[in-house]
């Protein structure tokens, strides 16, 4: 892998830690799925449970702000080229 990305010019490569779940803005979301769409429900199925998710989100999916809020909350930042 190191061979690969020092070939490529346009790649830049930055070392996180091997668990560092405050960068990873998809623990935001799963906060957010966790304190909304998730919580005091009593699941019937795993289907129930998957139903459940699948929602979750799809809702938002349509809300970049909570998306955007997830991104920042890490500190980090998709920086355009």
């Amino acid at each position: 892998m190191r061979a690969f990305t020092a070939a490529q010019d346009w790649l830049t490569v930055v070392q996180l830690p091997s668990y560092a779940p405050d960068l990873n803005p998809v623990e935001g979301i799963w906060s957010l799925l966790r304190r909304g769409f998730l919580s005091n429900i009593a699941f019937t199925s795993p289907e129930h449970l998957i139903r459940t998710i699948r929602q979750g989100l799809r809702t938002i999916q349509y809300r970049s702000d909570l998306i955007d809020g997830c991104l920042a909350g890490t500190g980090l930042a998709l920086t355009p080229v």
